[in-house]
């Protein structure tokens, strides 16, 4: 069973929660302060969502915006990673994502998004997907 029906189930569940990550106190600030226009590429189903942190807004869908990181992979993989499954440079290594422009900047978030993993098994408890919490594959 795939994580994503398609596109729209997609953006229905990780728009929301991307918001919830740029609204957090603790982590929201801080992402934000890197100036990072962040986007990402996502395939299996098709979608894109770009985080514009000058200007505090996650955008779903195709933008004008000028990516300073795109990172590629497809939604299974995302899914992995905000569970906590997927190394970020495991990944970048083995080609499951692949970035342009300046990874180091990507690897300095990392340390701040760390609750984010337990913040995305809550809330997809909380949206009744908790099934896809294991059953991935």
């Amino acid at each position: 069973m795939p994580v994503f029906n398609d596109s729209e189930h997609f953006y229905s569940v990780m728009t929301p929660f991307f918001n919830k990550l740029k609204d957090d106190p603790n982590m929201g600030p801080k992402v934000l302060a890197s100036g990072l226009i962040i986007q990402f590429v996502y395939t299996n189903p098709d979608a894109i969502l770009t985080i514009d942190c000058p200007n505090n807004l996650i955008i779903q869908g195709p933008t004008d915006l000028t990516a300073t990181v795109t990172m590629s992979m497809t939604a299974t993989v995302a899914h992995k990673f905000w569970l906590g499954k997927v190394n970020l440079m495991v990944a970048l290594t083995k080609r499951d994502m692949v970035a342009k422009g300046p990874v180091a900047a990507i690897m300095k978030l990392l340390p701040i998004i760390k609750d984010s993993y337990a913040m995305y098994q809550q809330y997809l408890k909380d949206i009744g997907m908790e099934d896809r919490i294991t059953n991935w594959d």
